[in-house]
């Protein structure tokens, strides 16, 4: 019997492991050509998943941030005026698409483990691509009211789902890299929906590229690892070896929970309480720059044209680099705390520039502090969860209820900024989006220090058990994330 590989090796832990098979590795070449080959062909494999995952699941996620935020650059374009809506029912429309935004999280994804991604996902797109579609022509309260309740009902298995399906093709300590990528496009989204609110003032034909989208994903979007076209059967045969290696298996392959019974597992373990709360602080900023944003910079005084294209550069060029940048970093050392942390501070910071200063210059530049911060902490927050939850269908419960908590607490910012703290200094909602921002900043440091604690009590239980007490678990079942072979990622 041997120590599951999950806590094995350093190489491992890098999410890097692979055991030479006679298929994949000459066994008679000498040992140095033979380990650079072995690190050539890691590092082909992976470059070529990437190739087949990324681009695909990245626009899903760009369409989904530009079809549902699209109606901020809408209302400073005036949708408000033209369908004179005030300001409690601009809010109710945005409060209608989250709350079914919510409550779908948990069906979809138990819905995508037992149909497959393949097929629930580009569904997905389709149909909120028609609901955006439809949102372009309405002419009344109505109207709207009806198509923002269907974006978010089509829109809300996405995020979620997303996370559950890079935490299957990826292992752990290479995860933040792949998820701060394709969340980078929420950003990008934000920023072309200024320019195209810039461009045509309005939202008719926006919705119809995501539906012909949705009908590719059909055929670009593999179910597993091993139904990536790009991968031939050897390369296929090794992620699948360092995905059991380090605990992960494809969807298909898991023992059926109840979900109800493994989100009960994850509220008795403190680390998922912080982490359910620290989405919730993190998600009522999200998505009040969201909706919010244009609205915001045009209450310092810009107008029109010019107001829709000053929302374009806060969002991609301060926070993807940023994000991305520290992804490689957290990978490489483990490390997800520590950027959420770095994160914190950086958002906080310019919620505080923005309520202490009344010039117009510097509350504009504490945006691209705001949108840095806010942004770049969908990345390590998801991947944390995902990181520390198993078997599957709990880590798809946690990450499910991880969003649900922060879009619940995003429908508080919908009214912060819409009804209960006026224009254009926003003093309420700004300060208690600071002071969200702080406390993260502290369950950010405590979450990290109690699972420190546990990884070491789950190494000295390992250490009295003896080495070769446990057989390895991989092939057949996941381990659970309380069993002492489970290492948790800071």
């Amino acid at each position: 019997m041997s120590r599951p590989s999950a806590v094995a090796t350093q190489d491992n832990k890098r999410g890097m492991s692979f055991e030479k098979t006679d298929s994949f590795v000459e066994q008679n070449s000498p040992e140095g050509s033979e380990a650079a080959a072995m690190s050539a062909r890691r590092s082909a494999a992976w470059a070529k998943m990437d190739l087949t995952v990324l681009p695909v699941v990245t626009l899903m996620y760009f369409f989904s941030s530009l079809d549902r935020s699209n109606i901020g650059n809408a209302r400073i374009a005036g949708l408000q005026k033209e369908l004179n809506m005030s300001n409690f029912q601009y809010s109710l429309a945005l409060t209608v698409a989250l709350v079914p935004f919510v409550l779908v999280e948990i069906p979809a994804n138990m819905l995508m483990i037992r149909v497959g991604p393949r097929l629930l996902l580009p569904t997905l797109v389709c149909l909120w691509g028609v609901s955006t579609a439809c949102q372009g022509v309405v002419h009344n309260e109505s109207g709207l009211l009806a198509c923002r309740f269907f974006i978010g009902l089509f829109e809300g298995g996405l995020p979620c789902g997303i996370y559950v399906y890079l935490a299957s093709f990826y292992p752990r300590r290479m995860l933040q890299f792949r998820v701060s990528i394709v969340f980078s496009s929420s950003a990008f989204a934000g920023a072309f929906s200024g320019l195209l609110a810039a461009a045509i003032l309005n939202m008719d034909g926006e919705g119809c590229l995501t539906v012909v989208f949705g009908l590719a994903c059909f055929f670009l979007l593999p179910d597993s690892p091993k139904m990536a076209f790009a991968l031939n059967e050897d390369e296929k045969m090794f992620i699948s070896k360092a995905l059991a290696d380090d605990g992960i298996l494809e969807l298909k392959h898991h023992v059926a929970r109840h979900p109800l019974g493994e989100l009960w597992h994850t509220l008795k373990q403190p680390h998922m309480l912080m982490l359910y709360f620290m989405g919730a602080t993190s998600g009522i900023g999200l998505v009040s720059l969201q909706f919010y944003l244009p609205t915001v910079v045009a209450d310092l005084g810009f107008e029109g044209i010019h107001a829709q294209l000053l929302t374009v550069p806060p969002s991609p060029l301060a926070h993807s680099v940023l994000s991305v940048t520290c992804a490689i970093f957290a990978d490489r050392y483990s490390h997800r705390g520590l950027t959420v942390i770095l994160f914190s501070m950086i958002s906080t910071t310019g919620y505080a520039l923005f309520l202490a200063s009344d010039a117009h210059h510097v509350r504009y530049a504490s945006l691209f502090l705001t949108v840095a911060g806010i942004y770049s902490l969908l990345a390590p927050l998801g991947t944390w969860v995902a990181n520390n939850t198993a078997p599957l269908e709990r880590r798809a419960t946690a990450l499910a209820f991880y969003v649900m908590c922060a879009n619940s607490a995003g429908i508080l910012s919908t009214w912060l900024y819409g009804s209960l703290s006026p224009a254009p200094r926003y003093t309420a909602a700004t300060g208690t989006m600071l002071a969200l921002q702080a406390s993260t900043i502290l369950a950010g440091a405590g979450t990290r220090a109690w699972l420190a604690r546990q990884n070491k009590r789950k190494a000295a239980a390992r250490a009295r058990v003896g080495m070769d007490a446990r057989a390895d678990e991989g092939e057949l079942k996941e381990m659970s994330s309380e069993s002492i072979w489970f290492e948790y990622v800071l």
